[in-house]
C-alpha cells in the first residue's frame, strides 16, 4: 500500500468550533426573513434577550435558595380544612410551651406563633375546592417543629391526625395484631370468612410455616362437603397463632381477607362438678394429692342472720303428710278434667243434612 493511500484512508478531522457564550444568540431562519423585510428591530431585539437570560438567573437564584429545613407533614386531615383552622390548632395547642429563646436546646419544643410559620402547602384536589387531607408546614427552628410534632393523634374537625417529620415516610405506627384479638391467648386459631372453595390442603400451606399444625378443624356442608366459611386450627403451642396473627402473608386466602382471632382452648376448661370453696382452694387439687374435698362448715362471718333453727317434725305432721297424698286432687269428684280427656271423649254430631220437618224457625 502507498503512502497516498494511507492519507485517504484516514479520517478527516474536523475543525473544532469556538463559541462566545458572552454574545447574543445567532438569528434564527425567521428572524433572518424579518429582518430582510423590515419587519424585525435588532437593538429590540437583543434588549429583549438580555432581559429573557436576567429573568433565568433570577429563577435559578431562588431555586438555589435553601427551603426551611424542619418542616412537618399533617395527615388524615378532614377534606373541608382551611389553612386558618389548622394555624389556630397548632397556635391553641402549643399556647402553654416556653416561648422561643437562643437559651433552649434542640430538643426542648417551644410555643408556636403564626409568624413562626415559615411556609403552609395545603394542595388541593383537582377541578375541586376540597384539599387531598394532608399538608406541608415549615417552620424555621427544630423547637417549633418538635412542639407540633407532639400534637399527633389529636382531632381537629373530628379526624386524629397524623404528624411527624416531612422528611420520615414511614407511616402511622401499628398495633399489635395480638391486641386485636378479644380473645386471650391460646394454641388453637380461628380463621373464619374462607371461601367454600377452601381445603384443608389449602389451609396447610397458608399457615405451616408459622408452627406445627396439630389439627384443622373444618366445619363442611353435609350435602356438598365444601367449607361453611370458617375452621379452627390446633397448633402445637401458642406460638404458632400468634406468628399467624401477625404475619401480614397470612391475612388473604383466594383472594379474601381472613378473619383470624385466639380460639378457645377447651382442654383448659374447668368441669361444672369441681367447684372451690368459700376460700379459694380447688376441689381438683386436693383429690389429686390423695386428700378429700373440703366438707367443712363455712365461716361465721359468712352466716346470714336469717337463719333459724329447723323444727323437728311431730308425728301428727307426718300424719297429716299421709292424709294429704292419699286424698289426692284427682280422687276428689269436683275435680275440672283436662280439656284433652275432655275432648277426645266428647260425643262427635253427625255431619248428615237434617230432615226437613215443614217447620220454620226465626230468630227475633
Amino acid at each position: 500500500m502507498s503512502a497516498t493511500e494511507e492519507v485517504h484512508g484516514k479520517k478527516r478531522q474536523l475543525d473544532e468550533i469556538e463559541i462566545d457564550l458572552s454574545q447574543t444568540a445567532p438569528l434564527s431562519k425567521k428572524q433572518k426573513r424579518l429582518l430582510r423585510k423590515g419587519k424585525l428591530d435588532l437593538t429590540k431585539l437583543e434588549q429583549a434577550q438580555k432581559e429573557e437570560a436576567e429573568r433565568l438567573i433570577e429563577k435559578k437564584k431562588k431555586k438555589e435558595k435553601k427551603e426551611p429545613k424542619f418542616g412537618v407533614w399533617i395527615g388524615n386531615m378532614a377534606f373541608d380544612t382551611e389553612k386558618g383552622d389548622v394555624v389556630r390548632f397548632i397556635v391553641s395547642k402549643t399556647a402553654e410551651l416556653p416561648e422561643y429563646s437562643t437559651e433552649l436546646s434542640d430538643d426542648e419544643p417551644c410555643k408556636v406563633t403564626e409568624k413562626d410559620v415559615a411556609r403552609f402547602n395545603l394542595p388541593n384536589q383537582s377541578g375541586s375546592k376540597k384539599i387531598k387531607g394532608f399538608a406541608y408546614v415549615d417552620f424555621n427552628t427544630k423547637n417549633h417543629q418538635l412542639a407540633v410534632i407532639q400534637l399527633s393523634e389529636q382531632q381537629l374537625n373530628g379526624r386524629n391526625l397524623l404528624i411527624k417529620d416531612s422528611k420520615s415516610f414511614a407511616g402511622r405506627p401499628t398495633k399489635e395484631d395480638v391486641e386485636l384479638s378479644k380473645n386471650p391467648p391460646s394454641r388453637i386459631l380461628f380463621v373464619g370468612n374462607l371461601s367454600f372453595d377452601t381445603t384443608q390442603e389449602m389451609l396447610t400451606d397458608q399457615f405451616q410455616h408459622c408452627g406445627e399444625i396439630v389439627k384443622i378443624r373444618m366445619a363442611t356442608f353435609q350435602d356438598t362437603g365444601k367449607c361453611k366459611g370458617f375452621a379452627f386450627i390446633d397448633f402445637k403451642d401458642e406460638e404458632g397463632p400468634t406468628k399467624a396473627l401477625k404475619d401480614k402473608s397470612c391475612r388473604k386466602l383466594l383472594s379474601r381477607t381472613l378473619r383470624m382471632e385466639y380460639g378457645e382452648d377447651r382442654s383448659k376448661r374447668t368441669p361444672n362438678h369441681i367447684s372451690k370453696d368459700k376460700n379459694g382452694s380447688d376441689d381438683r387439687n386436693n383429690v389429686s394429692r390423695g386428700e378429700e374435698p373440703s366438707s367443712a362448715p363455712p365461716p361465721a362471718h359468712l352466716k346470714t342472720h336469717t337463719e333459724r333453727p329447723i323444727r323437728e317434725r311431730k308425728v301428727s305432721d307426718q300424719k297429716q303428710t299421709k292424709r294429704r297424698s292419699a286424698h289426692s286432687r284427682a280422687d276428689k269428684p269436683d275435680h275440672r278434667q283436662k280439656s284433652s280427656i275432655a275432648l277426645a271423649t266428647a260425643q262427635r254430631g253427625s255431619a248428615a243434612i237434617v230432615k226437613s220437618t215443614g217447620k220454620k224457625t226465626t230468630f227475633d
